[in-house]
C-alpha cells in the first residue's frame, strides 16, 4: 500500500476529515495544506485507519482528546476563593496600565 492511501480509514474517518477541512479552508487555509491537517487530526484522535482483525482493534473513536478542554478548564480557578480572584484581576489591569504608559 503506497504512503498515503486511505483506503484502510472508515467511512467515518473519512467524514471526519472532510468536516475539519472545510473548517481549515474556511479560515483560509490552502486546500492541500487543510487535507494534510485533517488527516494527521483523525490520525492523533482515532490513531490511524482500521487495522486487519485481532482482538481488541474495535476501538472507539467518539471521545477524542480534544473534546476534553471544557472540563478540564477553569478548575484551578474556581476552587480560589472571590477574594483571591478579584485581587489577582486588579493586580493585572494595573499591570496592563503600567505597560501600556511605559510603551506609550
Amino acid at each position: 500500500m503506497p504512503r498515503g492511501d486511505k483506503s484502510k480509514y472508515t467511512d467515518k474517518q473519512e467524514r471526519k476529515a472532510d468536516h475539519i477541512a472545510e473548517g481549515y479552508e474556511a479560515r483560509g487555509v490552502s486546500e492541500k495544506e487543510a487535507e494534510r491537517r485533517a488527516w494527521a487530526t483523525v490520525n492523533k484522535d482515532d490513531g490511524g485507519g482500521k487495522k486487519s482483525g485481532g482482538s481488541g482493534r474495535g476501538k472507539s473513536t467518539s471521545h477524542p482528546v480534544s473534546h476534553k478542554g471544557g472540563k478540564l478548564g477553569g478548575e484551578a480557578s474556581a476552587s480560589r476563593p472571590a477574594a483571591a480572584r478579584s485581587a489577582s484581576a486588579k493586580k493585572a489591569a494595573a499591570t496592563r496600565k503600567r505597560h501600556e504608559a511605559h510603551n506609550a
